[in-house]
């Protein structure tokens, strides 16, 4: 069974191999296995990297093959023989070093791209060198052409590997097809896309051989347009279809129009160039892409821990109340007076009720606050919205002998999301009697201001009597996790300052001996009630 399998993918390889050897022998030097682009080695080493010293066998008879088949021994049996064992031993070296460097492959960063393109740049060339320099002992190379020879056939390599194995690494995987699909070619828009860089590929190739002979080199920077367009869109896997179809249609078009005045060597270096870019560009877009998920996989689980601890910080008022309204049903049942105490019974239950509503409310206001950010705006009267709050603080106010003064303006009317508007007084009016209950007493004071400030403005403003803001904590008082209190967790203000700007308008602290806080709403202009 492991026997078969081993012939199951090895026939294929061998086929493949010879396929590519066929298509891109074109401008081949003296006749032999030196031409200008040579794809095949890219799938022999991918092959290494998934057989190991398996692919050894396979890939030598691969070269005996292409040597028989498509070029008819130029070097006689016995220099063949020891042509392409060399050449499959330094196509080893190459396949273990890009196993020891490279790993699982050359798409994570731009270092493991410039790590694996070092690998197979230096590994192709001395390879080179050794392989001509047994053609040379052959007598089929001119011992003056040997660097010449050795240059062409290292670069021809290395530019057949730098261009094809990037694809090849994708399709042979299933997670990487499975990739290069999602990347290229499932979605509608996408296909829409690859088809419209593939398009523009084949419209500069036609730009570029389509000048007269020799002017193919002023116009090879058209070539860049789709590879850039490619990468910067799909990355790493764009860049690989981009540059792997370009050379194999410079290729065909080299071979069906024969070398033109262009050199060999221009060709090759130009060929290298765009390949580098196009897998830069497109390792760069992949890492910020990356980045990018994480940093909002991040900003998720940092909305979610503020959405509970702001959850945690406004319903400890109305659970607080709660249980406060409970313990006073506790103290009422026990009292003789039936009637007086069912009435009282019934108003302490009624404002139980109303809490648990309030606290409900605030989650889904809230919740949906930390989800889209989205305000529900309805036509709120001013007075009315400060006059609930009020309500709810007289008792602690009284409690510390705080007085409290309002002025609000008659008959003003605001766009604001109820709920969350009062979130923020809220948080202003419990801070501001944290603020004044260190002053003596009678010196206790809070005033809320509402007024317009403008034909479309509407401020409000809570200003204490206690010891004050001093520049520095003004302007950090609105970070998240900031605050003066021992118990404090810092995010009233936080989340106070979102909601107002939610709301198109602005939360600020001014410093002065005073504390005060001011906020604006958009005025509602219609003078009338809804």
């Amino acid at each position: 069974m492991p026997a078969a399998r081993d012939l199951r993918s090895t026939l294929p390889f061998v086929a493949a191999y010879l396929l590519l050897d066929w298509l891109t022998y074109a401008d081949p030097l003296w006749g032999l296995n030196i031409t200008p682009w040579n794809p095949e080695p890219a799938l022999g080493l991918l092959f290494w990297l998934r057989r190991g010293r398996a692919a050894a066998l396979p890939w030598f008879v691969a070269l005996l093959l292409g040597e028989w088949l498509i070029r008819g021994l130029p070097a006689g049996p016995l220099w063949t023989l020891a042509g392409c064992a060399w050449l499959t031993l330094g196509y080893g070296l190459v396949g273990a070093a890009l196993r020891r460097f490279v790993g699982g492959g050359p798409f994570g960063t731009g270092t493991a791209l410039m790590r694996w393109a070092a690998v197979v740049a230096v590994g192709c060339l001395a390879n080179a060198a050794v392989y001509v320099a047994l053609l040379q002992a052959a007598g089929l190379v001119p011992p003056a052409a040997w660097a010449q020879a050795a240059w062409r056939f290292g670069i021809g390599d290395s530019v057949g590997v730098l261009v094809s194995m990037p694809l090849l690494w994708m399709v042979a995987d299933a997670a990487g097809r499975r990739q290069l699909a999602e990347t290229v070619w499932q979605r509608p828009a996408v296909r829409a896309e690859t088809a419209g860089y593939l398009l523009l590929a084949l419209c500069m190739l036609w730009a570029v051989f389509g000048m007269p002979a020799g002017d193919e080199f002023a116009h090879f920077y058209f070539l860049f347009l789709p590879a850039i367009w490619a990468a910067s869109r799909q990355g790493v896997h764009g860049a690989a279809v981009i540059v792997f179809a370009l050379q194999m249609a410079i290729v065909a078009l080299r071979k069906w129009y024969g070398p033109a005045a262009m050199s060999v060597a221009e060709w090759q270096m130009l060929d290298a160039v765009l390949a580098l870019v196009g897998f830069f560009i497109g390792s760069a877009v992949d890492e910020r892409r990356r980045v990018a998920d994480e940093l909002k996989q991040t900003l998720r689980m940092a909305a979610a821990g503020d959405m509970a601890a702001a959850l945690a910080h406004e319903l400890s008022q109305p659970v607080t109340a709660l249980g406060a309204y409970g313990r006073a049903c506790q103290h009422l049942l026990e009292q003789d007076d039936a009637g007086e105490r069912n009435a009282l019974l019934r108003t302490a239950l009624g404002r139980m009720i109303d809490e648990s509503n309030r606290a409900a409310e605030v989650v889904r206001r809230l919740r949906d606050f930390f989800r889209s950010g989205a305000t529900r705006l309805e036509r709120v009267r001013a007075d009315t919205l400060v006059a609930a709050l009020v309500r709810q603080f007289r008792v602690p106010f009284h409690e510390h002998d705080v007085s409290l003064v309002q002025q609000v303006e008659p008959d003003a009317w605001l766009q604001a999301d109820r709920v969350q508007i009062e979130l923020v007084l809220r948080n202003l009016l419990a801070n501001a009697l944290d603020a004044v209950k260190a002053q003596p007493g009678g010196q206790r004071k809070v005033q809320v201001l509402a007024r317009r400030t403008a034909p479309r403005e509407f401020c409000v403003s809570v200003i204490d009597s206690g010891t004050g803001i001093d520049a520095a904590l003004a302007a950090r008082l609105f970070e998240p996790f900031a605050t003066t209190k021992a118990a404090g967790m810092g995010l009233g203000l936080a989340l106070s300052r979102a909601i107002v700007a939610a709301h198109g308008g602005r939360l600020w602290a001014e410093a002065g001996a005073q504390g005060a806080f001011h906020f604006t709403l958009p005025a509602d202009e219609r003078e009338e009630a809804p």
